[in-house]
């Protein structure tokens, strides 16, 4: 990413709305998993440390992060992690075992060898394991967002899914999310698209009111996700184990 895209979620990833929600999805979905307590857990891309807090509430948490402004950053939001320098696919630092649960937070995106990506995590996976990846769906929804965050590419979930499985797992789950906004995120990128105006900032800071307003409506989503897949979004979440 651009240094600026880095400090940028740095100052605004504890607080704005989609991020919070985000981690309350996530922390949903993982604490449904048969994890052993305490677990093994591996975040690949951990930025500037937002989702540690999150993942350390299930175990025991290394994490690895190209950018080391944002490793500093990390190691002082979450004390108890383990982070090092590694990038996807081949750059993954040896922590000497493996591990229970790894986490792709928005990750998969940033690197083009993605399958190669894939099958690296899976290696760092004890047998029955669980991977819990989110991606950003759709090529139409491309914007500036994507090209100031050097993304390769947006994912459909049949797409992710034939990925994760060529790498060798056994998707268990494969789902869209942030459904309830999507009508309005869309509208809006493609409004500017017409206009010929792609920019725009998918972080900007909303007044306190709306920014809870938007945490409540995104995050409300974790009782619909806990009952059934969304058939569409602006996200997809993807949970997968590696084939026996």
């Amino acid at each position: 990413m651009e240094r600026e895209a880095y400090d940028r979620l740095r100052d605004i990833e504890q607080d704005h709305w989609w991020f919070a929600a985000r981690r309350q999805i996530l922390a949903s979905e993982i604490a449904r998993l048969p994890l052993p307590r305490p677990a093994r857990i591996l975040e690949a891309g951990c930025g500037a440390g937002g989702n540690l807090g999150l993942l350390s509430r299930f175990g025991a948490v290394c994490a690895v992060e190209p950018d080391e402004e944002s490793r500093i950053y990390a190691s002082s939001r979450c004390a108890g992690a383990s982070i090092a320098a590694g990038s996807l696919p081949d750059g993954l630092p040896d922590f000497g075992h493996r591990f229970d649960l790894v986490a792709a937070f928005d990750v998969l995106e940033h690197v083009e060898e993605d399958g190669a990506a894939l099958e690296a995590l899976r290696g760092r996976l004890n047998p029955g394991g669980f991977l819990v990846a989110t991606v950003p769906a759709y090529r139409w929804l491309w914007s500036e967002h994507d090209r100031r965050h050097h993304h390769w590419r947006r994912y459909r979930r049949t797409a992710l899914r034939r990925l994760a499985e060529t790498a060798g797992f056994e998707v268990r789950r494969a789902t869209y999310f942030n459904t309830l906004l999507f009508p309005a995120i869309a509208a809006v990128r493609l409004g500017k698209a017409a206009l010929g105006r792609p920019g725009g900032d998918d972080e900007a800071e909303a007044s306190p009111l709306v920014n809870r307003v938007l945490k409540a409506t995104f995050g409300a989503e974790r009782g619909l996700l806990r009952r059934t897949d969304l058939p569409f979004g602006v996200s997809i979440l993807m949970i997968a184990q590696p084939r026996a």
